[in-house]
């Protein structure tokens, strides 16, 4: 199993060289007693309570990318202190990621509260995405009833759920006139596999009004 090694310090005081020098020591040794193979190895000195630092960022592209499976930090103190702790388990979690810590010598163990809270934020967010779907939802059904045709209008997405880039500017336009607001209508659109949002919809349309005021003033 592919590994990273993720190693921080709060201060960029020299003093500090040694404590980054000993947890990865520490870490490569967990590596070697559960088999895994290291691929990369992560070094940082910055507060934990920080977010925005590259080391992270570096971090979750890796295992976004699928090229390792397993965490390896000292302890959960590592990867963050408070909600930014919290913010990058989650992130964590939801890439299935698993994170061994020298300190459990084997898979993190969260505290009780950490484990609340977390189960928490997994169901904000899967009500969260329940919303955003029910939004799309009424926005086709909206459509619908102001007569708007989708498998006349829409060509298939094709296979494979890709959606497109290029939003077709006629039915923007027709659904707009339909009485959608740029809300519904963008939600519509994704409904039916287009990559477009409230605020490009209404920039879209605008530039469409825009472009035809111009040209009927120049046939004038």
């Amino acid at each position: 199993m592919e590994a990273v090694i993720y190693v921080r310090v709060s201060t960029k005081k020299e003093s500090q060289e040694s404590s980054l020098e000993r947890q990865v020591r520490e870490l490569e040794k967990l590596a070697s007693d559960h088999d895994f193979r290291v691929i990369k190895t992560i070094e940082e000195q910055a507060s934990g309570f920080d977010v925005d630092r590259e080391g992270i960022f570096e971090l979750l592209d890796t295992f976004k990318e699928k090229q390792a499976g397993v965490l390896l930090v000292q302890d959960d103190t590592r990867l963050g202190r408070g909600n930014a702790k919290m913010a990058l388990l989650h992130q964590l979690h939801k890439l299935e990621v698993t994170v061994y810590t020298v300190q459990d010598q084997g898979t993190l163990r969260l505290s009780e509260t950490d484990t609340m809270v977390l189960d928490i934020v997994s169901i904000v967010e899967e009500y969260q995405r329940k919303l955003h779907n029910l939004k799309i939802k009424r926005g086709m059904k909206a459509a619908v009833e102001k007569g708007y045709r989708p498998e006349k209008n829409l060509q298939s997405t094709g296979a494979g759920g890709r959606r497109r880039k290029d939003v077709p500017i006629e039915e923007i336009v027709r659904l707009r006139n339909s009485g959608l607001t740029f809300h519904d209508l963008a939600a519509t659109l994704r409904g039916f596999g287009y990559d477009i949002s409230k605020a490009t919809a209404n920039r879209r349309y605008r530039e469409y009004i825009k472009n035809a005021v111009t040209e009927a003033r120049e046939e004038a």
